[in-house]
């Protein structure tokens, strides 16, 4: 594989070889006919709800947490899928960054096409937000058919996965701003362009408010208030899911007023939004993250480990 790349050289040192041998494996499970893919990921969902008891209990204690009004029967379904989904995913992530979709475009439904074409006819930059949904990368690859699009991403601490998935991205974006490169971004939606991120996660950051998500008090990183401010795009909700063997992708309205003075009240609205989506798909969502870690009373979690 070349060094020589828009995601800088490659780290080739033979510290590194060990994952670049996983990543080989990786790249070829990438590769496979999509329904295996599909029903490899099945399985591997059912080994990591078996075998990684502290993301079970997280996704447990949100799903009580958020989906209360559930039985614990429902709960105990959902909580299955959710790892039949988190499975497919890891296929559904490397098909983005290393494979190919073309069959999965044979079945896609895009909505609101439209409405990107009217911002961009203002010359307004176009933030949209989404959540992160195990089909994240798949639709994100698939909207960039359409639109050209950027995206905002957390670095990985492997500077081999660091660069071989910000290679693979750059693939299909067209340029991908780390969550520090915040200058990078405010100009490239200065300039009008469409850039997609996904607030929806504790970052244990300083710049942050709780505001509910759920209900629930949720540490809530302030970007999408900042970026707005500062360049005046639209903020505007992208919701994608997986049906069967399709995939629905659907660009909301821009959110109207957007921002306010209030920054708590706008990331409520966020969140909101994010919230609306997970709804419609909740086996999706990514519900093994650890969203309420950090509470403003104080608490350092409410995710206690599980026995044993």
């Amino acid at each position: 594989m070349s060094s020589d790349s828009p995601a800088g050289p490659a780290p080739l040192s033979p510290r590194h070889w060990p994952m670049w041998l996983a990543l080989g494996a990786i790249w070829l499970a990438a590769h496979l006919p999509w329904t295996l893919q599909r029903g490899l990921g099945r399985g591997i969902g059912r080994l990591a709800l078996r075998l990684a008891p502290d993301r079970r209990n997280a996704a447990q204690t949100n799903l009580a947490l958020c989906l209360p009004e559930l039985s614990e029967a429902g709960r105990a379904q959902l909580l299955r899928q959710s790892f039949d989904d988190l499975g497919i995913g890891l296929f559904e992530f490397a098909r983005a960054w290393w494979g190919s979709v073309a069959t999965l475009r044979r079945d896609v439904d895009i909505e609101g096409l439209d409405k990107l074409a009217a911002l961009q006819a203002q010359g307004r930059g176009v933030l949209l937000i989404s959540g992160h949904f195990m089909t994240l990368e798949t639709c994100g690859r698939l909207l960039c058919d359409h639109v050209s699009l950027a995206g905002m991403y957390r670095r990985h601490r492997n500077p081999v996965f660091e660069w071989a998935v910000k290679r693979g991205r750059l693939r299909y974006a067209s340029a991908m701003f780390a969550n520090d490169e915040l200058r990078g971004a405010i100009r490239h939606l200065k300039r009008g362009g469409f850039l997609w991120y996904a607030p929806d996660q504790d970052m244990r950051g300083k710049d942050t408010v709780f505001a509910p998500f759920f209900g629930v008090p949720a540490s809530t990183i302030t970007a999408t208030h900042q970026l707005a401010r500062l360049t005046g795009c639209a903020v505007v909700p992208f919701f994608h899911r997986r049906e069967g063997g399709r995939y629905l992708l659907r660009v909301g309205d821009p959110l109207p007023d957007f921002p306010t003075q209030d920054i708590v009240a706008d990331c409520t609205r966020v969140n909101t939004a994010i919230e609306q989506m997970v709804r419609q798909a909740p086996s999706q969502y990514l519900w093994i993250h650890r969203r309420f870690k950090r509470q403003p009373d104080g608490r350092a979690s409410m995710y206690a480990r599980p026995p044993g």
